[in-house]
């Protein structure tokens, strides 16, 4: 497959200033470009845009049933080294984040092990944070 690329992801947000802060001291990533509209993030080595939006009617995501869990949909995020993700999961607990989905570990002793947690930015888009016990086993059937 090559080397893995960075990807590009433009979300909305309500509030620019609130959802700044929110990716640059809550979850750390370092800000690039911006505008008094937009603002780029290195979102764990991949691109993430910020684009402020008047709120939308829009339906409510319905979640989707994974390991016992409601999983909200849609939701994006990136999958960490194990100790990377636990340091994480640490740190938003000091931080009082409000989880979705608590820190946990699916799919225990079986193909595909893995940490996962759920939480929302503050304009709602549902983030996840997952890391694999193997990493050979990302996309094992």
């Amino acid at each position: 497959m090559g080397k893995i690329q960075p990807f590009h992801l433009a979300i909305p947000v309500t509030v620019l200033e609130d959802n700044r802060t929110f990716y640059r001291e809550i979850l750390g990533c370092e800000e690039g470009r911006s505008s008094d509209h937009w603002v780029d993030f290195n979102f764990f080595g991949h691109q993430l845009v910020i684009h402020v939006q008047e709120p939308q009617s829009k339906p409510v995501g319905k979640g989707n049933p994974v390991d016992g869990k409601d999983v909200p949909i849609p939701h994006f995020g990136v999958v960490l080294e194990w100790d990377t993700f636990q340091d994480l999961a640490g740190q938003l607990k000091e931080k009082n984040i409000k989880f979705v989905i608590e820190p946990y570990i699916r799919f225990e002793g079986k193909t595909g092990e893995q940490a996962t947690m759920f939480f929302k930015d503050p304009s709602g888009n549902a983030l996840e944070f997952k890391a694999f016990k193997n990493i050979d086993q990302l996309f094992a059937k």
